[in-house]
């Protein structure tokens, strides 16, 4: 009896090793993914929006610091002012295959009101990876004061189309630097990484 008892045991552990090793075997291995840290961790918002009144699909990147009285690259002129960013896409209809247009804006904020951009120093340049290009003339959306603060600050918004051909080469860009006229500073890493963000949403 106690021989059919021990027997019975083996067969049951040699049952259980198989039943293990199967499991084992069938199991998927977990493989790593492309590294997305660079598109998840810009801190930017972006936003899908259909717009009814021109019957176009808006995605936004929404409003970026870039840089606040420093810059990098090109010789900083931004003493006292705080410069940041938003950009759009515009997609005709509701879809995301095709960009009409791409809206860029520039928002100043400073203390200072000599820094403000008359009409004669509006014309948009940038430098993305050595490559030249004119944007044309930049048109003021807004201008007015900060009261929420303790100091008033002068908001100054600053805004341009350009064709999207172009947009998708500055956003692709690793450097980019920017003039507006005799004000001067580069784009950060996260900036650019937000760019790409907003630029992976179109099926280009």
């Amino acid at each position: 009896m106690k021989r059919k008892i021990t027997i019975l045991c083996f067969f049951c552990v040699l049952l259980q090793t198989a039943s293990g090793l199967s499991t084992n075997a069938t199991a998927p291995a977990k493989e790593s993914g492309p590294s997305t840290v660079d598109l998840l961790n810009h801190g930017a918002k972006i936003e899908s929006k259909y717009d009814g009144f021109n019957h176009e699909t808006v995605l936004t990147l929404k409003k970026m610091r870039i840089t606040c009285g420093a810059g990098k690259g090109l010789a900083s002129t931004l003493n006292d002012t705080c410069v940041s960013f938003e950009a759009s896409l515009h997609c005709p209809g509701v879809q995301l295959d095709y960009v009409r247009y791409a809206r860029l804006q520039l928002i100043f904020e400073t203390k200072n009101w000599d820094r403000r951009h008359p009409l004669g120093e509006r014309d948009l340049f940038v430098v993305a990876d050595g490559e030249r290009f004119k944007l044309g003339t930049m048109a003021l959306a807004k201008h007015d004061i900060d009261t929420t603060q303790l100091l008033e600050v002068m908001k100054e918004v600053l805004e341009v189309e350009v064709p999207y051909k172009t947009f998708n080469k500055i956003a692709r860009a690793e450097l980019v630097e920017v003039k507006v006229g005799q004000t001067t500073f580069a784009l950060k890493d996260k900036n650019m990484a937000a760019l790409r963000d907003l630029n992976n949403r179109v099926k280009f």
